[in-house]
């Protein structure tokens, strides 16, 4: 099929597999959708077999990563860690409302690098809604960070957000390299969030200090040995042929050996953990937007995005990227954009593109799953958060962070 009724078709499988994704009805899993219209992709020829399986082939060992690191951080919350670290929060800030959201920011930015913008959505918000309660301060400052830092942190490392390791590969950087360079963009962000949420969320940092009483707990001291050991193999494992994928594994082994052991987890939790229906979600996808890049965005955004490296091309292709973030969310984004780039982009503009797909989403509820994912998080009454205080926020935050992180990327690359 080709023409405008396969571009037609393309754009509806990808909006129907989105939407279920974004509202899950019933709880039904995301996967429920996603197969069948990459199915009905296939049956219709709005892609060929040959290219969807190249396609799924690509993305296929950042799929076994994305497993491994899914199970880390359950299992890194099943021995304690985020517990831990909400009562660190709640000594070390004694009842401050300013320390606290600088210490959320620490701990976010933190959690995100290390174990993916999941593990700050859906373990640490709940920590630090509980800890902000139980300080008796108003939480609304504290949970906005965990969103906001779960999508504009997870620039620093390639394991840090799925739309980074499915750019990894096609950068031609090292675990190293990449972090070099995303680094002072990284910390460049963090702070001009923090000074947005300052001014933004002023009244609620208003609010006297409190003194409430707090449980003193013993840190997890072998699971976070195991983490920083994991971290470090990141970012040399490279140098003797070890892919990250392989040494998240092993962390997920050790931590799981450890938790069956001492009963803290049944054994099919290690598979379910896993999360392998998020797995065949995202290969699905992978296949529908392939429909979509080559019926309908591949052409134009081939034309758009520039391939050299200036602070004027910088700033266009993340204005791009953050922009079809919010009209398709993230995930296909980077798919059809690194199409759209081809295979040997240069490194800068395709950092760019990062920036502007892990950034960008903080603008609307439709830019990450994990923005939505967030919000159910915190669904239960007295905690749902405004769609219009979320949207304000978003406009103060991300031109500001999007803008001063690329032309920070610009002058050290």
């Amino acid at each position: 099929m080709n023409g405008p009724l396969a571009a037609v078709c393309s754009v509806v499988l990808l909006g129907g597999t989105l939407w279920f994704a974004m509202v899950r009805p019933r709880g039904l899993p995301e996967a429920v959708v996603a197969v069948p219209a990459a199915g009905v992709v296939l049956a219709l020829g709005l892609t060929s077999p040959a290219e969807a399986g190249r396609r799924v082939a690509e993305i296929l060992p950042t799929m076994g990563f994305l497993a491994a690191i899914l199970l880390v951080g359950h299992l890194a919350a099943a021995e304690g860690v985020f517990t831990w670290l909400g009562g660190e929060l709640a000594e070390i800030c004694r009842g401050r409302p300013r320390r606290l959201l600088v210490l959320t920011f620490v701990a976010a930015a933190a959690v995100t690098a290390v174990l993916s913008l999941d593990a700050t959505v859906v373990l640490l918000t709940p920590v630090v809604l509980a800890t902000s309660e139980k300080l008796r301060l108003t939480a609304r400052p504290h949970v906005y960070a965990c969103v906001h830092l779960a999508n504009s942190a997870s620039t620093l490392f390639p394991v840090s957000n799925l739309t980074n390791l499915l750019a990894f590969a096609a950068s031609g950087l090292t675990f190293a390299g990449f972090t070099a360079l995303m680094a002072l963009p990284w910390l460049v962000t963090i702070a001009v969030e923090l000074g947005a949420f300052a001014w933004f969320f002023r009244t609620d940092l208003r609010q006297p200090a409190t003194r409430p009483a707090y449980e003193h707990r013993q840190a997890p001291k072998f699971t976070l040995i195991v983490l920083a050991v994991m971290l470090v193999g990141f970012a040399t494992g490279q140098l003797v042929h070890v892919e990250p994928a392989w040494v998240a594994a092993l962390a997920a082994l050790v931590l799981a050996v450890r938790a069956l052991a001492e009963r803290r987890i049944r054994p099919w939790q290690v598979l379910t953990e896993a999360s392998p229906l998020l797995i065949l979600f995202v290969l699905a996808l992978a296949v529908v937007v392939e429909a979509v890049d080559g019926h309908v965005l591949g052409g134009l955004l081939r034309t758009v995005l520039p391939d050299t490296a200036g602070l004027p091309q910088l700033l266009l292709t993340a204005a791009v990227a953050a922009v079809l973030a919010n009209l398709v969310n993230n995930l296909p984004a980077t798919l059809i954009l690194l199409s759209a780039l081809g295979a040997h982009p240069d490194p800068g503009v395709l950092l760019a593109v990062l920036l502007g797909v892990n950034i960008g989403p903080n603008a609307t509820y439709l830019g990450s799953l994990a923005t939505l994912l967030w919000r159910r998080v915190l669904s239960r009454p007295g905690h749902r958060p405004a769609t219009g205080e979320f949207l304000r926020l978003g406009a103060l935050t991300t031109p500001l962070s999007l803008v001063a992180a690329t032309c920070v990327l610009w002058l050290v690359r």
